[in-house]
């Protein structure tokens, strides 16, 4: 008899790899049956490939695309559109997790929105402790906060040894986006 705890898993780190991490953990999970659901906090300027990848199998695996590309970080407030929809993704977020609908719930950039103070860390993880004991939720971007990794049950630094960006070489198609 199987004993299916849902587990908190955090993909962080400067190194390319944490989305496509949380991805292969989901297609992972549809193989085995489950449905997923990821919420991109972040993204939505491009046409990532993961996109079609998710539509190619059916209703098992969806992708919501809730930002509208990367946002302005550094001495700069963040632009309000940008809070308001991070909130609006982290709403969509804690309704998926109340409706039983889904095995696996992937915060697409959530570390991202938590750092950059678009997300309270505290309204995170009071949202997570109150979903259901067998939803699976993965949690990626850079600078992931020292409360969340403390919450996780698994936590996965992805560190960069090397890039081809630094050589000038653009981001490619199939493999950053």
């Amino acid at each position: 008899m199987e004993d299916r705890r849902g587990l908190l898993m955090v993909y962080t780190g400067n190194g390319k790899g944490k989305t496509s991490a949380a991805m292969g953990t989901a297609f992972r999970a549809v193989g085995q049956g489950f449905k997923v659901l990821m919420i991109q906090f972040i993204k939505g300027s491009w046409h990532y490939g993961e996109l079609d990848s998710a539509g190619m199998l059916g209703d098992a695996f969806e992708i919501r695309v809730m930002g509208r590309g990367f946002v302005k970080v550094g001495a700069e407030q963040p632009d309000q559109e940008d809070v308001r929809l991070v909130q609006e993704a982290w709403n969509a977020a804690v309704e998926a997790m109340q409706s039983k609908k889904y095995d696996m719930l992937i915060l697409d950039e959530i570390n991202y929105a938590i750092h950059y103070g678009m997300l309270g860390i505290d309204q995170v993880l009071e949202g997570l402790a109150a979903r259901p004991g067998q939803l699976h939720v993965v949690c990626t971007g850079r600078n992931a906060h020292p409360k969340l990794v403390e919450a996780a049950d698994l936590v996965s630094e992805i560190k960069e040894i090397k890039h081809p960006f630094h050589k000038g070489v653009l981001a490619q198609r199939g493999i950053e986006y």
